[in-house]
């Protein structure tokens, strides 16, 4: 039996792979700095608290560069991963023929 995950839907499958995991990677830093920076929104008046105010601004500036990349490839995962389901209900369209497809949807 001939396999439908040969050629570009394999390279499309791995490639998918790669972004997703990427995109899970970068959601799960931002969320370990989310929870440094959660319980630190407060005033700080001494010496001391002027410290953790400088440390929730170096939290904060880390966060805001991440909000991009993670946007672009949720969008890149989503699109590749319609694109590999286009491409695949394609290929088994093309090996099962109309009439296998209809009569396997009850239509025909």
């Amino acid at each position: 039996m001939r396999t439908l995950l040969t050629g570009s839907l394999f390279y499309l499958t791995v490639t998918w792979g790669l972004v997703t995991g990427v995109l899970i990677l970068l959601a799960f830093y931002r969320g370990v700095l989310r929870g440094k920076e959660e319980g630190r929104e407060q005033i700080y008046l001494d010496e001391t608290e002027a410290r953790l105010a400088a440390e929730e601004q170096v939290l904060s500036a880390r966060l805001l560069p991440l909000s991009k990349p993670i946007i672009a490839l949720s969008v890149l995962s989503v699109s590749l991963l319609l694109v590999i389901m286009g491409l695949w209900i394609s290929a088994r369209w093309q090996v099962l023929g109309t009439d296998e497809i209809k009569r396997r949807l009850g239509l025909g």
